[in-house]
């Protein structure tokens, strides 16, 4: 299988879920991940709903992107700034606020090792 597109679907199929767990049960999510004992606000529920459908929307796209020869490194170069802007979100975040939870700083991995895959996988016309 194509490279880039292994790793389009991957990324639709774990950013389905990440949006999901967001914006279901914004309450469910807070306590069970981010060890949250108050239920989110209105507001925060409202933001929450809104990223769960900015990365389904996101997710969509990579999947079309992954069966689409002409919309492939398009796809790539969205996830590379997708995951860039979200890390650098984060690691600014760090900087100002201090450590989030454990399952943030998982993402803030995962964010950091697909910026660089990306970059090389369009530098590379084989994959």
């Amino acid at each position: 299988m194509n490279l880039k597109k292994a790793l389009l679907l991957v990324s639709f199929a774990t950013i389905s879920v990440i949006a999901l767990i967001y914006g279901v049960s914004p309450a469910w999510f807070s306590k069970t991940f981010l060890l949250e004992a108050n239920t989110p606000s209105v507001d925060q529920s409202h933001i929450l709903r809104a990223v769960m459908m900015l990365y389904i929307a996101l997710g969509g796209f990579w999947l079309y992107s992954a069966f689409s020869d002409k919309f492939r490194d398009a796809g790539i170069i969205v996830l590379a700034l997708f995951c860039g802007g979200l890390v650098s979100g984060r690691l600014m975040s760090i900087m100002l606020d201090g450590w989030p939870s454990p399952l943030l700083l998982l993402y803030v991995a995962m964010e950091l090792a697909i910026v660089p895959i990306c970059i090389w996988l369009l530098k590379s016309d084989k994959h």
